[in-house]
């Protein structure tokens, strides 16, 4: 084990705010425990992490009972008294915000299978490659963090109550101060509200050199619940996202934990896309949301085709399919929400699609903000006097080419 990993991956950890995590490690292995303290000395003298330790799922529900702090849990499946697959059962049932991690022989999928089935997050093989342990430790906190951070700005909302200039606030905050640009691509986008806050949201997803995400989704209903929901989407994206996964990966993700007790029958279209600068290919799964337009650089309009998938928070279980495009140098992108098709203007006619195409069309190579704020110009004239009645989000994806 080399000194120089095991402090970079330790740097790479997440902050634990001078509060240790807890860790609780199931395992009838002795030797075990010895091996793990060894391991990660340096970040439990520097009160990163403490250890805990059980022998069988029976004494880990009691240690978890009496401390409430235990963030994670990393469990062996074979085991006396009570098993791995017994204890994730447990915890999937009355312990639903621990995160857990189980410990298997190689090749031993059936139960690693079952595990996963079971609620643990991540598995790691038997014999234990403890490098590798780390980075999934730390995975998981990093996962944990983010959906525990979903949670606290929905409870901190809520408290708002009526404080809706800083709802609004807040809000915007959460929304991307600045646009990923590279010598490959550019970005924009913006968000109008059609009360203090919104249903809308976009976002920007740096997945490595070459790799951007680039989602856009609209609530359903207004206000304060709208928001919400919006904030609780966007983070679980983004927590799915920056773990690697796929889009359509992403959006089954997302739809199962917003279609669990989903009492107010809220849902969200939601479209989200990663593109790779390199070669220039778009992958991207589309949830209910409007088509996103294509300008090519002759002028050209096209709609993107959908997934043909339904909207998030309603179906449980339901698996999304993803496509692709092949993007080429000169290439835009616009995503926008039907607060842009949807604007009324005199006698209630609409925007509708046929403008917004027209528009596009027009565009030649003007740069991604001034697309956006074309196009938001355009539907504001349109409107005229007519009282803004759908949150406007326009997103554009300039592609420069490899």
């Amino acid at each position: 084990m080399q000194v120089d990993m095991e402090e970079a991956i330790a740097e790479a950890a997440p902050p634990s705010n001078g509060e240790p995590i807890k860790i609780l490690v199931v395992d009838d292995e002795v030797d075990l425990e010895t091996l793990v303290r060894q391991k990660f000395r340096r970040r439990i003298r520097r009160n990163e992490l403490v250890f805990d330790f059980a022998h069988n799922g029976q004494e880990a529900i009691k240690k978890l009972n009496e401390d409430g702090d235990i963030a994670m849990v990393i469990s062996d499946i074979n085991m006396p008294v009570m098993d791995g697959l017994a204890l994730l059962k447990q915890l999937d049932e009355t312990k639903p915000n621990i995160r857990s991690v189980i410990v298997s022989a190689y090749g031993d999928m059936n139960n690693i299978r079952t595990a996963m089935n079971r609620g643990a997050f991540d598995f790691v093989t038997k014999p234990i490659d403890f490098n590798d342990l780390e980075i999934t430790i730390d995975k998981t906190l990093k996962h944990l963090a983010l959906v525990r951070e979903a949670l606290s700005n929905r409870d901190r909302l809520v408290a708002l109550g009526r404080e809706l200039d800083v709802a609004r606030d807040m809000q915007a905050s959460v929304l991307p101060q600045s646009f990923p640009a590279t010598d490959r691509y550019q970005t924009h986008g913006l968000m109008v509200p059609a009360k203090e806050v919104g249903g809308d949201f976009y976002d920007f997803f740096a997945l490595g050199e070459d790799r951007l995400g680039v989602a856009i989704g609209d609530v359903s209903g207004k206000g304060i619940p709208a928001a919400l929901f919006m904030m609780a989407c966007r983070t679980l994206l983004r927590s799915r996202a920056l773990e690697g996964g796929t889009p359509h990966q992403c959006l089954d993700y997302v739809n199962g934990l917003l279609s669990e007790d989903n009492e107010n029958c809220m849902f969200v279209t939601l479209f989200y896309g990663v593109l790779d600068a390199a070669s220039g290919v778009f992958d991207y799964c589309n949830g209910g949301h409007n088509p996103p337009r294509v300008v090519h650089g002759d002028g050209r309009v096209v709609s993107l085709p959908t997934t043909r998938d339904v909207a998030l928070g309603v179906l449980p279980g339901h698996e999304f399919k993803h496509d692709t495009l092949q993007l080429q140098a000169g290439d835009t992108l616009f995503l926008y929400t039907d607060g842009v098709t949807e604007a009324e203007g005199p006698g209630s006619e609409e925007f509708g699609e046929k403008r917004l195409d027209a528009l596009l069309a027009g565009i030649d190579q003007a740069g991604c903000e001034e697309v956006s704020s074309l196009v938001l110009d355009h539907v504001r004239e349109f409107a005229g006097e007519n009282p803004q009645s759908d949150d406007i989000t326009c997103v554009a994806l300039r592609y420069h080419g490899s």
